[in-house]
């Protein structure tokens, strides 16, 4: 489900060509995070779907997915929680190991960040191939959570990743899409 928005929200993406690696067009969104109106308007539309139903944690994804989430949960008046890479967090962990575009890496959230049952939208800034989402959807059920949304300022959909988290049950939101990777 697709947020309606105006060109100058999807203008307040910068494009850098090549990055990391050569035919990568990279969409770097410090650029709305720094523009006070795009940024509080961005976190406005990831809010408007789950406005009015209870969500008890805001579950961001490393890193843009901090900045992001932390400013839907304070909206919500839900707690966050980080979803980060292996070896970050300091109490007791679940990790899982997804895949990216070019590997395999491992995340991992506090064991006791969650109540099961709890309500948990998961933020991030882009989706991609779904790697990333997928297996923070499959951290977060291993630990009791009630995924019901996953929310992403960008879609690339010609990479498939949204398509990927709805195949698990789990509403995608984005605010924008992308040609091309």
């Amino acid at each position: 489900m697709n947020a309606p928005y105006s060109n100058d929200l999807k203008q307040s993406i910068r494009t850098i060509p090549d990055y990391p690696k050569p035919g990568i067009l990279f969409r770097d969104i410090t650029t709305l995070l720094g523009d006070a109106r795009a940024f509080r308007r961005a976190v406005d539309e990831l809010v408007q779907p789950v406005a009015g139903t209870k969500i008890d944690k805001v579950a961001g994804i490393e890193a843009r997915g901090f900045i992001l989430g932390g400013a839907v949960a304070h909206q919500l008046s839900a707690g966050f929680v980080p979803i980060r890479k292996k070896g970050k967090l300091p109490h007791k962990t679940a990790s899982i190991a997804y895949s990216l575009e070019y590997g395999v890496d491992e995340m991992e959230v506090h064991s006791d960040a969650i109540h099961a049952g709890e309500r948990v939208i998961i933020i991030d800034d882009l989706i991609a191939t779904g790697g990333t989402a997928e297996g923070a959807v499959k951290l977060l059920k291993s630990i009791g959570a009630n995924v019901v949304a996953a929310c992403f300022v960008i879609d690339l959909p010609d990479l498939g990743g949204a398509k990927k988290i709805e195949a698990l049950g789990v509403p995608v939101r984005t605010l924008m899409t992308f040609d091309g990777h």
